[in-house]
């Protein structure tokens, strides 16, 4: 079964998610880049929320390019009580995507709390890691599954810079390495077909269950509606 992860960037949207059954309620701030940190106060409130209701939570690190800011921003999250710690590898270097994981991983050992390296489909456009390599560095890093998303939000989806074939290769790959794969970047309606197709372990959303746009509100009836064609 296809889990579904929507991002809320407030107390208002994180509602709506649970009101319309999302499985994972993912706080992020889409005003700081596509995996924009969101204040803590925030986080704290939805975390509480998510949790009387029975829901999983992640929360996004950042679009992040320095191991010790990820490794404290990545610890502050785990305090908070969030399920999943995201983290943008906002680097071109297999290296610094390497340190930047390990060092996270190590900064939330205490916690119960899965890590997530999470890198972009239009990687060659912004500049950053190959997502080919992120299994094995996810995998070396002990982290716990990978997450391809789209580092430029301007309309355009992981589909227009992945084919199939090669993002059910890096499926197998991240599955070969005993990790978890999110699928996530611009995903719309006409998507469907493609995602039952390549069985995610999840898919994350936020434009395509908003009421008209990325930047507007996310709306229970619309997340109702992909938990429920997904599940079919």
């Amino acid at each position: 079964m296809i889990k579904v992860l929507v991002s809320p960037s407030n107390v208002e949207e994180a509602l709506e998610c649970v009101r319309g059954g999302a499985d994972i309620i993912d706080v992020k701030n889409p005003k700081e880049g596509s995996l924009g940190a969101n204040f803590p106060w925030t986080i704290g409130e939805i975390v509480g929320i998510a949790k009387s209701e029975g829901r999983e939570v992640s929360a996004t690190a950042g679009d992040l390019d320095k191991a010790g800011v990820a490794s404290l921003a990545s610890l502050a999250l785990a305090s908070l009580g969030v399920d999943y710690v995201k983290v943008g590898l906002f680097v071109e270097r297999r290296e610094k995507a390497e340190e930047i994981l390990k060092s996270v991983v190590r900064a939330v050992r205490e916690f119960d709390v899965k890590v997530v390296g999470a890198c972009y489909a239009d990687w060659r456009r912004a500049k950053t890691l190959n997502p080919n390599t992120l299994p094995e560095i996810a995998s070396d890093a002990d982290a716990d599954g990978i997450l391809i998303d789209t580092a430029i939000k301007d309309g355009k989806s992981t589909f227009d810079f992945m084919k199939l074939n090669e993002l059910e290769s890096l499926i197998d790959s991240t599955k070969d390495h005993g990790l978890f794969f999110a699928l996530a970047g611009g995903l719309s309606w006409e998507h469907l077909e493609l995602i039952r197709r390549l069985k995610p372990d999840v898919v994350g959303v936020r434009t395509m269950v908003c009421e008209n746009g990325r930047n507007s509100k996310i709306k229970a009836e619309l997340v109702r509606k992909l938990v429920e064609m997904l599940s079919r």
